[in-house]
């Protein structure tokens, strides 16, 4: 648990990807199994312990500490598992199943996974007494998941290729098939098995991704062009009579969705865009329409769908691309050849659930851009840019693919709350809760954010949260009704989850502005007026 707590230590306070890399890489080879196994899961994000949770990791702490003294503490230190860790007081006089710093990743991952909820988080106690400060700070961060401290899953998996000799391609392909702590992983990057295989597997493979546009200027001769749809990227996966549904993130979905795995009967792997039937988004000029993402938000995350649920927010998938066609995997073709194949496919699959994200007609770049400045009356997200001769591969490859999306909306807001953010943020207020005025003259929020701005800003923020803090509950903070904030944000939709009406789509921070005042900030009907 030792080294395990030196190398977070040594990932927060190293800056250079290189040199990560290398952390990483030198903890695996000098790692045993399953140690490095459940360690590699976690900092990739796939180690999960349902028994123990944050909640329970505040009940245990409470029954040590004096509440009070635990809260002001967490709020001052930011981070759950860092301030659990230095309060902890240590009762070494209980004899203990596991012992003191001898205590490995393995044997405390497996024990906590092997209790349930009214009995784990009792053991992660008695782990907790016969550990040092820093041993209990890996503990926690293993048992909740929550490492933030600046490392990728791609980069994990990176780390892990370079240090066995392996092509990271070829670990993401056969990842999502082996779970922690990734034994036949191991045996192959060591020469001591054949490589794993992901046949008759219905297994996640990793997205290509693409670049933003920005000032590039494209040839139509080598890139083709289609519209850029507003909902969630997933991979439809069938193998061996089993069809699975995958989010961006590798996460199965198909019970979220099951009338759109239960449509796909074809073998093989499309990739495409969940979507909801409605109006909202696009045309029949643009290849049919869609509902807007709020429609499909009120459908993520359930595990059981009801029927009613079906009915009203009906799914489909409006199809990008074909990774693999029956036996014939494709990604190695060019995308033109890939784009025929799938067009071939389409008309065999049902209609109500997929259809095909239609090219756009442009003779040049210059009409591109013409076309593309409708996007926002259309309420479509943007364009995509695929190189014509460019392979399916993972990731984002300079060239490739790119996404010019509709340029975002903006709005004044005031800063009401703020909260510090977790990991290198945790000693920072990060998070921030902004809102318009209302018809009353009152203040209502309107969304959070938590990016759009640099490092000095954040600093000047922090100081201005401190010095202008009115009120806390908890972790949060109230501020003075004074600051202005320019928001971006790519979209507003209604929402009756929100008491200004109202939800943005992915708000960021554009500018602090500091030389207008509060009163001068949007109102809340002005936003509604930007409601598509």
């Amino acid at each position: 648990m030792r080294d395990f707590s030196q190398l977070l230590d040594a990932l927060v306070y190293t800056r250079s990807r290189n040199a990560k890399l290398k952390l990483i890489g030198d903890y695996l080879k000098r790692t045993a199994d399953p140690d490095r196994g459940y360690a590699l899961a976690a900092l990739t994000g796939e180690l999960n312990l349902p028994a123990v949770k944050a909640a329970a990791i505040r009940g245990i702490t409470e029954e040590r500490v004096d509440p009070t003294l635990f809260y002001m503490s967490w709020d001052y230190v930011g981070d759950l598992a860092e301030t659990v860790a230095l309060l902890w007081p240590k009762r070494t006089n209980e004899p203990a199943e596991i012992d003191d710093g001898t205590l490995r990743i393995g044997q405390a991952i497996e024990r906590l996974a092997g209790l349930g909820r009214a009995d784990a988080p009792q053991a992660l106690a008695q782990m907790l007494d016969h550990l040092d400060a820093s041993g209990r700070y890996a503990l926690l961060k293993l048992a909740t998941g929550e490492l933030r401290i600046g490392v990728s899953a791609r980069l994990a998996k990176l780390a892990l290729a370079e240090a066995f000799g392996l092509d990271v391609d070829a670990v993401e392909e056969v990842w999502h098939g082996i779970g922690p702590p990734y034994l036949p992983l191991f045996a192959w990057a060591e020469g001591r098995s054949a490589r794993p295989t992901a046949d008759n597997v219905p297994v996640f493979r990793p997205f290509m991704l693409a670049h933003p546009l920005e000032d590039l200027r494209l040839s139509l001769a080598d890139y083709a062009a289609e519209w850029k749809w507003d909902g969630i990227r997933v991979q439809i996966v069938r193998v061996a009579g089993e069809t699975r549904l995958y989010s961006r993130a590798g996460d199965d979905i198909s019970r979220s969705f099951p009338e759109v795995a239960a449509s796909f009967h074809h073998h093989g792997v499309v990739d495409g865009e969940l979507l909801v039937r409605g109006e909202f988004q696009g045309a029949d000029a643009h290849g049919g329409a869609a509902a807007s993402f709020n429609a499909l938000q009120q459908r993520l995350g359930r595990k059981i769908v009801s029927q009613k649920m079906l009915g009203d927010y009906p799914a489909f998938v409006r199809l990008y691309d074909l990774l693999i066609d029956g036996p014939e995997d494709l990604r190695a073709l060019p995308w033109s050849e890939r784009r025929a194949q799938l067009e071939a496919l389409v008309p065999k699959l049902d209609p109500e659930r997929f259809d095909i994200s239609a090219l756009i007609d442009a003779e040049s770049f210059e009409d591109l851009e013409e076309i593309r400045a409708g996007a926002r009356d259309a309420s479509i997200e943007g364009v995509m840019l695929k190189r014509r001769d460019s392979p399916y591969v993972p990731g984002r490859r300079v060239g490739l693919w790119y996404k010019w999306k509709r340029d975002p909306l903006t709005a004044d807001c005031v800063l009401m709350y703020a909260a510090r953010g977790s990991g290198k943020r945790s000693s920072f207020y990060s998070d921030f809760t902004f809102g318009c005025w209302g018809s009353e003259g009152e203040l209502l929020p309107v969304g959070k954010a938590y990016f759009g701005f640099t490092d000095e800003e954040l600093i000047w923020l922090d100081r201005f949260v401190r010095n202008h803090t009115v009120q806390r509950f908890g972790p949060v903070r109230e501020v003075e009704k004074r600051l202005v904030l320019e928001v971006a944000f790519d979209s507003i939709h209604e929402s009756k989850r929100h008491k200004s009406g109202l939800a943005m789509r992915f708000p960021r921070v554009a500018r602090i502005r500091r030389d207008k005042p509060a009163s001068e900030a949007d109102t809340i009907e002005a936003l509604r007026r930007m409601v598509c």
